[in-house]
């Protein structure tokens, strides 16, 4: 069930084409908001909207905002844009898009004559927030290589949400975003993560980077968590003859046992949901302890039976970052806190750049 207000807009805090960020009254209380004009209409001053608060009331991970569902103000909104495919389908916020699938796409007849990736590196990664270090090493190390992030939908599905995919299209560290499933919003759209990988290779990308929009859903169960994703993407990357790359999920700042060194979502998305085989990239900065800690992990889950392990740098990629003035966290970490999370990303950035062809 939502959680259902009505506020006024007192402030527009920051602007674009595809995301507002507003200060709300609402029950009295000033508060943050979320507008996509897309969705909604764009909003002003003293607009009267409603508001699903249901994420700010339980407290929730979505950063602290309302979003809005209905500015009364924009009674009659058009839509004019190509594509017919629907997403977020039979809700009352279904969307249209044009799908890199369709006729009237430029890529259509391009993806129409692809079955194979023909062996293109993919970094999958679990979480948002491994993106940047990937990213960031892929172009420290090969600067001219073409990468695309493709956003899938078990996190936010509009990927406008995320700021770090607007400051990494900025720093030219992605050249490409493409939504799939749910996910929209993206330079492409794509129906599945199938059609998204073949989408990236028509466009021209040397290397694809998979993951998660912000705002991983999970528990404390083996199988209910969305990282889960990262098995089933492994398994597309080769069907579609592609090269995958995992990233695992790698914490010694996260005192939960379940999280501690590799998470165990990255365990069961490796041992159980991937049956095909990745290889898996671990820093070289890991000390003696924490390295043997990792392997063993590894071996008590049989990971190393079906996956290749390789390890390389990571930090060189985290110092490019740096140097772009690109500051990255994960559950509120940064890297001076949980240096392994993103040495690890940085890690298998680099070895994607050594699979290109």
């Amino acid at each position: 069930m939502i959680r259902l207000r009505v506020g006024n807009v007192k402030e527009i805090l920051n602007k674009s084409d595809d995301m507002e960020e507003l200060i709300v009254e609402v029950d009295g209380i000033t508060q943050k908001a979320i507008n996509y004009p897309a969705m909604t209409g764009p909003a002003k001053k003293d607009d009267r909207v409603a508001l699903n608060t249901t994420a700010v009331f339980l407290n929730l991970g979505t950063g602290g905002y309302h979003f809005v569902m209905f500015n009364y103000s924009n009674t009659f909104l058009d839509e004019s844009s190509p594509g017919h495919i629907m997403k977020l389908r039979y809700t009352p916020f279904q969307i249209k898009c044009l799908s890199s699938e369709e006729p009237e796409s430029y890529l259509r007849e391009k993806i129409e004559q692809l079955d194979s990736l023909d062996n293109m590196p993919v970094v999958v990664a679990s979480l948002h927030s491994m993106v940047p270090a990937v990213c960031a090493a892929i172009k420290l190390n090969k600067p001219e290589s073409k990468v695309a992030y493709v956003m899938t939908d078990s996190g936010a599905l509009p990927i406008y949400f995320s700021r770090l995919v607007h400051i990494l299209k900025q720093k030219k560290l992605i050249d490409i975003t493409i939504t799939e499933g749910h996910a929209f919003g993206g330079d492409l759209e794509a129906v599945n993560i199938y059609s998204a990988l073949l989408a990236a290779k028509a466009w021209g990308a040397s290397i694809g980077v998979v993951a998660m929009g912000p705002g991983i859903t999970g528990t404390s169960t083996k199988f209910g968590h969305t990282g889960l994703e990262q098995g089933e993407i492994i398994n597309a990357v080769n069907i579609l003859k592609g090269f995958a790359i995992a990233v695992p999920r790698i914490s010694f700042a996260d005192k939960r046992s379940r999280h501690f060194g590799i998470s165990h979502h990255t365990l069961t998305a490796l041992s159980l949901i991937a049956i095909t085989p990745a290889t898996i990239v671990l820093p070289e900065e890991l000390d003696r302890e924490k390295s043997s800690f990792i392997h063993q992990q590894l071996q008590q889950y049989k990971i190393t039976e079906k996956h290749t392990v390789e390890v390389r740098k990571g930090f060189p990629g985290i110092m490019h970052l740096k140097g772009l003035d690109i500051h990255v966290t994960t559950m509120g970490r940064s890297y001076e806190k949980d240096p392994e999370f993103f040495l690890t990303a940085g890690a298998a950035g680099l070895f994607s750049v050594e699979k290109l062809i």
